[in-house]
């Protein structure tokens, strides 16, 4: 959630900088967005729910960032976020996901994100219980002393030994010592293939519910088979394993029974409502033609935007976690806009997006710091690959010039995919040199790409303009 030390307009804009060249304009905008969420839970209670968030309509060719803000927007924002392709959804009656479920996979995400949180709080508990099983395995606890003290001489497991100068004066006694000891071994790693028997939870069948189809909504159906699931008793089986696999098997397990559910759902829910982020993609492909004309698929496309519409304004939709309230959930929607504008969307679903940013195609500038300059740019993945094989791959300040200018040659005459282009341009370039590493090129071999092994690379596709080889 948002709290205190929440970054400013500022460091959410040279955070995305890390990650995204140019398209100014779009990060400041989404900055401002999202530091409105923080202003807004520290405003004055009784004009909490009374400030809505400006929506965001992004308006650019594919491949010039929009998908990458919004996924990076939501990293910093620690909130929850699903991405949706508004192309999927079809008019309430017709057969594929209505819009609705786009709030029900954002309670999902909250859902999952938090109570992964919450198993690694009490990891260390969950640890100390499956130890604790691991133990039990090994050597089973005293129920109660024996009588007497007991002529436990040579008292062991699988070859262990107690020591006569050690031996207690009970039963009870040796085994507290005796599992003390196994208990370091544990801990010290000493007994990870040593082989224990188990119970591990079992998922029963899953439960189905008969009825005539649109009877009841996708919520509904979820809700009932989860709580008739809860209701069948919990099935285990026993299973022979070694202590290191024990130990993945069961710390899941024991980390659940620690987390109270019920909490981690309702913080969830008010997590979505407050700080969800929805990511609209290819929105439009739902837009009319603008013609003027209402048949054919333009009714459909119509129907889905009016579905989306009670969505983006504010509504509640019953999810199998419980209602989820939508006038506070940041809707950030984008699409290329190709043949349709902005403008053939309904007055009303325009209206709910104030925002609009219009990003701009990528120059040949933008293409050669895209290659350079990112955490995570091409050129630092590829040398992270080949790392692995201990080769060191280096890249000319030239040779990435060269690459720059021929991605963007090959998209102002086929077909601008923005800076999916680099990942064809780079894969060309380089896909020999992954090949023959490491039987050609072993380990400790130094790798520099120049501009030359550039040109030597692609100069048949530069001489004769077979740009067709760059095509996806």
């Amino acid at each position: 959630m948002l709290n205190d030390t929440f970054l400013t307009p500022a460091q959410i804009v040279a955070e995305l900088d890390k990650y995204i060249i140019g398209q100014h304009e779009a990060k400041r905008h989404v900055a401002i967005a999202l530091r409105n969420r923080w202003r807004r839970l520290h405003a004055p209670a009784d004009m909490q729910q009374e400030i809505v968030p400006n929506n965001i309509l992004m308006i650019g060719a594919t491949g010039v960032g929009k998908t990458e803000i919004a996924r990076r927007l939501a990293h910093l924002a620690d909130a929850p976020f699903v991405k949706v392709e508004a192309s999927k959804f079809t008019e309430v009656g017709y057969v594929g996901r209505d819009v609705e479920s786009m709030v029900r996979d954002l309670a999902e995400q909250s859902v999952s994100r938090l109570r992964q949180r919450r198993q690694e709080e009490v990891k260390a508990q969950a640890q100390q219980a499956v130890e604790d099983i691991i133990l039990d395995a090994l050597i089973p606890p005293m129920k109660a002393p024996a009588n007497g003290n007991g002529g436990s001489l040579g008292f062991g497991i699988s070859g262990e030994s107690i020591a006569a100068d050690a031996i207690p004066t009970s039963d009870q006694e040796l085994n507290e010592r005796t599992r003390e000891r196994f208990r370091q071994k544990i801990r010290n790693g000493e007994l990870e293939d040593r082989r224990i028997e188990i119970n591990v939870a079992q998922s029963g069948p899953s439960v189905g519910i008969m009825g005539a189809p649109g009877m009841m909504d996708e919520a509904t159906m979820s809700g009932l088979q989860d709580m008739l699931g809860s209701m069948m008793p919990k099935k285990s089986r026993k299973r022979k394993v070694s202590v290191a696999e024990a130990r993945k098997l069961l710390l899941e397990e024991e980390a659940a029974k620690l987390v109270d559910m019920d909490e981690v759902k309702e913080e969830a829910v008010r997590q979505a409502e407050n700080s969800g982020i929805i990511f609209i993609d290819e929105i439009d492909k739902v837009a009319t033609s603008g013609s003027g004309k209402s048949g054919g698929p333009d009714v459909s496309r119509q129907g889905v935007q009016r579905d989306l519409l009670p969505i983006v304004e504010g509504s509640a939709v019953n999810t199998k976690y419980g209602v989820v309230n939508t006038d506070h959930i940041l809707f950030i929607a984008a699409g290329a806009f190709h043949v349709s504008k902005p403008s053939d969307l309904i007055p009303e679903l325009q209206g709910r997006f104030p925002i609009r940013v219009e990003l701009q195609s990528l120059t040949k500038d933008d293409f050669y710091r895209i290659l350079k300059d990112p955490k995570n740019a091409l050129t630092k993945q590829y040398q992270a690959l080949l790392m692995a094989e201990d080769v060191q791959l280096d890249f000319e300040d030239a040779a990435l010039s060269r690459l720059a200018e021929i991605a963007f040659e090959v998209n102002s005459e086929v077909e601008n995919i923005g800076a999916r282009r680099l990942h064809t341009v780079m894969s060309r370039l380089l896909n020999d040199l992954l090949f023959d590493v490491p039987d050609q090129l072993p380990a400790g071999t130094h790798l520099t790409v120049t501009p030359q092994l550039v040109e030597e690379r692609l100069r048949d596709m530069v001489k004769n303009r077979d740009l067709s080889q760059y095509i996806l």
